[in-house]
């Protein structure tokens, strides 16, 4: 099994550097994972940006914005735009009320804290909340999402469990002694885990014979296993 610096390199030579998402600070980064539901990052994007120059990423503007700008913009993310529209003012409205209009002080809170913190908002679960504070420089482990986790429990940190949940405990675990503490790093990892288990790593039919990371993987190694018998 290769070690994660080896990992990281392999998948570094594959996609090059990544870039992070173009949302800045906690507010932002909430209403990014709140743009859209199951659609590729240039809807995201495009949603993102779309209330950026309409409406404004700040609570107060989008508490204040009425449905017919909202809903237009919110109708580019996928189904059930209304839903959509309700979690954004949900969101602007906790921030006003919660932190006084400012969610950038979840930062300066002990890091269990502000997890919790961010886990009020919708869609946030603690993955998601360790991811925002990842990308905000505040770095305890290696949060991933479910293409990245797909990614490490194939390669083998870690096994599959009875529940998601578990599994990411478990692969957290095993990754601990090897993650580098310099937060920068960290996003780099999360962003190539992540585009990998998007692009070769699939789900339902992972093209395994095209993955770098092919000889040191142990899902890999039992595709090819199988095709012999």
């Amino acid at each position: 099994m290769h070690t994660f610096h080896q990992l990281m390199t392999l998948l570094k030579r594959e996609y090059g550097k990544p870039s992070p998402p173009p949302a800045k600070g906690p507010f932002e980064l909430v209403m990014w994972e709140n743009a859209c539901y199951l659609l590729p990052d240039d809807r995201r994007l495009d949603v993102f940006e779309a209330l950026r120059r309409q409406v404004g990423l700040n609570a107060e503007s989008i508490l204040s914005a009425p449905d017919e700008v909202l809903l237009p913009i919110a109708r580019r993310g996928g189904i059930r735009p209304e839903v959509r529209v309700s979690r954004w003012r949900e969101i602007a409205a906790t921030t006003l009320n919660e932190f006084a209009g400012n969610l950038d002080v979840v930062l300066t809170r002990p890091y269990a804290e502000a997890r919790k913190a961010l886990k009020q908002f919708p869609m946030i679960g603690d993955p998601g909340a360790e991811k925002i504070l990842l990308f905000c420089g505040l770095a305890s482990g290696l949060p991933v999402d479910s293409n990245g986790l797909r990614v490490l429990e194939r390669v083998g940190w870690g096994r599959q469990q009875k529940s998601y949940a578990a599994t990411y405990r478990a692969v957290q675990a095993a990754l601990k002694p090897e993650l580098p503490s310099n937060s920068d790093r960290l996003v780099e990892a999360h962003l190539l885990l992540r585009e990998h288990g998007k692009t070769l790593c699939k789900y339902q039919v992972p093209l395994c014979d095209q993955c770098p990371l092919a000889a040191g993987c142990k899902y890999a190694a039992g595709e090819t296993f199988r095709r012999q018998i």
